[in-house]
C-alpha cells in the first residue's frame, strides 16, 4: 500500500537510531535498597553505552525493588568466584545491617578474585573499607590494592576500556 505511493509520509525504518552498544563484558551490579550513583548521575546507562552488561546481584529482599519495579537477580556470588563476571559495580544505598554485611561479603569475593570494583556515591567509602584503602570521590575503581578516582563520565569510559 505505502510501497505503491511516492509519498514522503510513508513509514521508514530509522537506521542507526538508538542502537544498543555491542556488549564487551558482563559485570555484577550489587543491588542495594535506594540505589544511588551520586553526582555522576545514571551510571547504569553510561556503563551500557560503554558495552557493559549489568547482572544484578541481590543483597536481600529489600534490594530487589528499585524505583517501584521488582528486579530479578541474574547473578550470584558463584558468578564472581567462577569468573562469569569481569567486575563488580557498587552503587550507594541504604545502610541496613544485613545489606551492608552481604555487600561486604561480595566485595571480599571480588577482591580475592582480583576483579575490578567500580564504586559510586557512598559505595566508595564502603568499598574502600573492604579494600583497606582510602578514597574520597564521586566514583572510584578498586583493583589489586590500588584505587583510581572517577570524577566524570569520560574517566569512567577510560577505566571501562581497560577492563577485559
Amino acid at each position: 500500500m505505502y510501497a505503491q505511493r511516492n509519498a514522503t509520509t510513508a513509514p521508514r525504518p530509522r537506521q542507526g537510531f538508538n542502537r544498543p552498544a555491542p556488549v564487551r563484558l558482563r559485570m555484577a551490579l550489587i543491588m542495594r535498597k535506594g540505589m544511588d550513583f551520586g553526582s555522576l548521575g545514571d551510571m547504569e546507562t553510561a556503563l551500557r553505552f560503554d558495552g557493559v552488561s549489568l547482572a544484578p546481584i541481590s543483597t536481600g529482599d529489600a534490594s530487589l525493588v528499585s524505583g517501584g519495579v521488582t528486579v530479578l537477580a541474574t547473578a550470584t556470588a558463584d558468578d564472581i568466584t567462577g569468573g562469569r563476571v569481569k567486575g563488580v559495580v557498587v552503587p550507594g544505598g541504604a545502610t541496613d545491617e544485613a545489606g551492608v554485611a552481604q555487600t561486604k561479603a561480595l566485595l571480599a569475593l571480588a577482591k580475592d578474585q582480583g576483579l575490578p570494583v567500580l564504586a559510586f556515591a557512598d559505595g566508595v567509602t564502603l568499598t574502600a573499607e573492604a579494600f583497606g584503602v582510602t578514597a574520597d570521590a564521586p566514583g572510584a575503581v578498586f583493583q589489586g590494592g590500588k584505587v583510581a578516582l572517577i570524577n566524570d563520565r569520560a574517566e569512567l569510559s577510560a577505566v571501562v576500556a581497560t577492563i577485559s
